[in-house]
């Protein structure tokens, strides 16, 4: 096996070296029963315990008090767009989103399919530089749920705080769950692709409050309803084994290093590191966010030409810095430096923009 590169792309993303390795092994031979893990039931006893398990973790490590589900569906984090609405919300009922990328107008564009949507506050303007601060919105005492995109992984903008306002949050952790301390009481739902901290694409993990799940009009498709999966403990119908048992590999790995707390403080430092580099450039790379806004997980930038980000990007590229290309909507560099990113990748990458500059200057 050829040296591993230093993976910066948006998602699917870097996996702990570990969780690859375990995962070689059992998918062929799991826990040396002779057969496969992504060839046995999912009702299987074997199956049946590895699903426990990752939702046993998940709970200890978010910390989600009793009264919530935790579901693992398919359909990726983009069908979300549409089941939240679809199970909570009425034609004649509002709900307040707020627009801060991409993905939240996808989100928007979606729920407006199942009710009256009310989008307070949007950076689109000025492309998404900036999420907002409390006081500047407001939202309707009739809304069922204030929705947000706590990361925005295209253009690396990120709620440093989540919203203190008198409404429900529902959120889209897609990006940056796990990677800090969430009070998950504050939330009647929150949602994630797992493909970017939690595991391989292919599951969305789904934590939501029991008494919503009685929400849902009867109208709605069986497969479509939370209710569905809920009563049956994601068994409805057959979930998305190897994934889900990927993601309780991850879940062991982020305790063993310390769970959720650690791991802001790997982040921070990591962040830290990349975004002065940038700042102190001599404005030669530049920061698409705003300061009090940047991410910690996906950290966007541009150079002074098209022409030296290509070449930026080719260099690196060589160099095993693979991933770095930044989103159309943006363009220029985008680093991605999820819970598994190594803080070795981010120290070796910063030298090489360091001289990359030097060169170019």
């Amino acid at each position: 096996m050829s040296e591993r590169i230093y993976n910066f792309s948006a998602g699917p993303a870097v996996l702990p070296e570990q969780v690859l390795r375990e995962a070689a092994i059992d998918i062929v031979n799991f826990h040396n029963k002779g057969i496969g893990l992504i060839e046995i039931s999912h009702r299987s006893k074997e199956f049946m315990a590895v699903a426990e398990e990752t939702e046993t973790l998940i709970r200890e490590l978010m910390g989600v008090p009793a009264g919530y589900k935790v579901l693992f569906l398919q359909g990726g984090a983009s069908s979300q767009f549409f089941m939240v609405p679809m199970n909570l919300l009425k034609k004649d009922q509002v709900a307040t989103y707020l627009n801060t990328g991409t993905w939240s107008k996808k989100a928007i564009k979606e729920a407006k399919l199942f009710g009256q949507i009310e989008v307070p506050y949007s950076s689109e303007e000025i492309n998404f530089t900036r999420v907002p601060a409390d006081h500047e919105y407001t939202v309707n005492p009739a809304s069922e749920y204030l929705y947000l995109v706590s990361n925005n992984t295209i253009f690396g903008t990120q709620f440093q705080t989540m919203p203190n306002k008198d409404a429900m949050l529902v959120a889209d952790m897609s990006s940056d769950i796990l990677s800090r301390s969430v009070d998950v009481s504050r939330f009647g739902l929150i949602f994630a692709g797992a493909q970017k901290n939690m595991g391989p694409a292919g599951v969305t993990v789904v934590i939501i409050r029991e008494d919503l799940l009685e929400r849902v009009d009867e109208a709605v498709p069986t497969m479509l309803k939370y209710k569905t999966h809920a009563k049956e403990d994601s068994m409805f119908n057959t979930p998305p084994c190897f994934a889900v048992y990927c993601v309780g590999r991850v879940m062991h790995w982020l305790k063993e290093l310390g769970g959720v707390e650690a791991m802001a403080k790997r982040n921070q430092k990591k962040a830290a590191l990349l975004y002065d580099a940038i700042d102190s450039s001599n404005g030669f790379y530049r920061g698409h966010a705003e300061k009090q806004s940047r991410s910690l997980m996906n950290v966007t930038f541009t150079l002074p030409s098209k022409e030296l980000e290509a070449d930026f990007i080719r260099k690196a590229a060589a160099q095993g810095f693979d991933g770095l290309k930044g989103h159309r909507s943006v363009g220029g560099c985008r680093a991605s430096i999820y819970n598994a990113f190594p803080h070795e990748g981010i120290e070796k990458l910063v030298d090489f923009m360091a001289t990359f500059a030097k060169k170019h200057q």
